[in-house]
């Protein structure tokens, strides 16, 4: 292991004369819209791309996530995945068109996560070009349906199915170059609506507003008593609702998420917030809806697991400082399937999920390198035992 820590900043040097390639592949990746469960396109796309790369097979799985495999030269070794969510939270009529100036890249979604895929796409050539040969088979995935309502279906199909064991994973994200993640919180993000008929509001006293209704909701929401152990949270990301500033709101919505490193207490904070719900729907005689969304079990690799040393030293050679926070990706499934993994982010940037996003290019090629270096640690046989 210490011959590659010394190699890496020797490689992100050859990483960075490959610079026309990886830019061209994140462009042509980020500028194919993939609104979840809309994803066919760029999987194409991926497919497309990694054959014209040179990779050893090109295929989907029965639920239509793109795999390609680049072979390795034992297949006694079970495979090494490297995987990145395919889709992103624009829809189509929004303007894909990516700019690349001096020093950055912008576009819709190219932090979440155009560069994650783009990494992908240019995988062969950077292996051909650092004349790396792993063991084991590079299974590189694109995740279908992984955000918001898509729920990591993707690669939960993808493991559920794999007949094979798997040696280890990388999760691969586009932000922010330094994270480290081994752990994930338990969640369950969440939907509350109201809904007043217009039909039958007349026999209300006072005619209810949806948006108070909501905002009464929130109120008790944060009246529940949440313990510092275990750790636990409600987050209220989203509200929306009316359609006129003099008129009462007769719909309106709430998107909050439920966080806590212990899944027990997630299903009893969400047993709460049900209750709230029910309470206000028979106290003020209006449609309440409670819907998930997705959801996800706690989950951890300690952190002194031989992979995520191995991921530390890697992050250190390059002048990376490892901040390790809870993640809800792919990462979260790996773990529950008992898979070695670790999410690594890529580069940085701002405006990480908004159309103005924009990435920085510089950074990229340390990112590229940690994760090439983590993937010859997995190689080395640390996640074996």
């Amino acid at each position: 292991m210490e011959k590659y820590l010394k190699n890496l900043p020797n490689t992100v040097e050859k990483i960075k004369a490959l610079n026309d390639i990886i830019i061209t592949n994140i462009v042509l990746i980020g500028q194919v819209p993939a609104p979840t469960f809309k994803e066919n396109r760029r999987t194409n796309f991926f497919l497309d791309r990694l054959s014209e790369a040179g990779a050893d097979e090109c295929t989907t799985d029965g639920y239509r996530n793109p795999i390609s495999i680049i072979r390795g030269t034992d297949p006694t070794k079970p495979p090494i995945f490297v995987a990145a969510h395919m889709d992103t939270p624009f829809d189509a009529d929004v303007d894909h068109n990516y700019t690349v100036q001096k020093g950055e890249i912008k576009g819709a979604g190219v932090l979440d996560n155009s560069v994650g895929l783009g990494v992908l796409l240019s995988m062969p050539d950077i292996l051909r070009a650092l004349e790396l040969k792993f063991e084991s088979d590079i299974v590189l995935v694109g995740s279908i349906q992984s955000i918001g309502k898509g729920n990591l279906r993707g690669i939960r199909h993808l493991l559920k199915t794999w007949k094979t064991p798997i040696r280890g994973a990388v999760v691969v994200e586009g932000g922010e170059l330094g994270r480290l993640n081994c752990t994930t919180d338990g969640m369950i993000r969440c939907e509350i609506t109201c809904h007043i008929s217009r039909t039958n509001a007349f026999e209300h006293t006072f005619k209810p507003n949806a948006i108070l209704i909501l905002h009464e909701v929130i109120n008790q929401i944060l009246e529940i008593r949440l313990p510092q152990r275990p750790r636990s949270r409600v987050i209220i990301g989203k509200i929306s609702g009316g359609f006129k500033y003099g008129t009462i709101a007769y719909q309106s919505s709430l998107g909050l998420e439920i966080q806590s490193d212990s899944d027990k207490m997630v299903k009893s904070i969400y047993n709460n917030i049900k209750d709230i719900v029910e309470g206000i729907h028979h106290e003020h005689h209006v449609e309440m809806e409670f819907k998930t969304i997705s959801n996800v079990n706690a989950s951890k690799l300690p952190y002194n697991h031989p992979l995520v040393k191995s991921s530390v030293k890697v992050m250190k050679a390059l002048d990376l400082t490892p901040v390790s926070e809870p993640s809800e990706s792919e990462l979260s499934i790996f773990l529950s399937r008992k898979i070695p993994a670790v999410t690594l982010g890529v580069t940085k940037g701002n405006d990480y999920h908004l159309e103005s996003s924009a990435m920085e290019i510089e950074p990229m090629y340390k990112g590229i390198a940690q994760i090439i270096g983590v993937m010859m640690a997995i190689d080395s046989g640390i996640c074996d035992e």
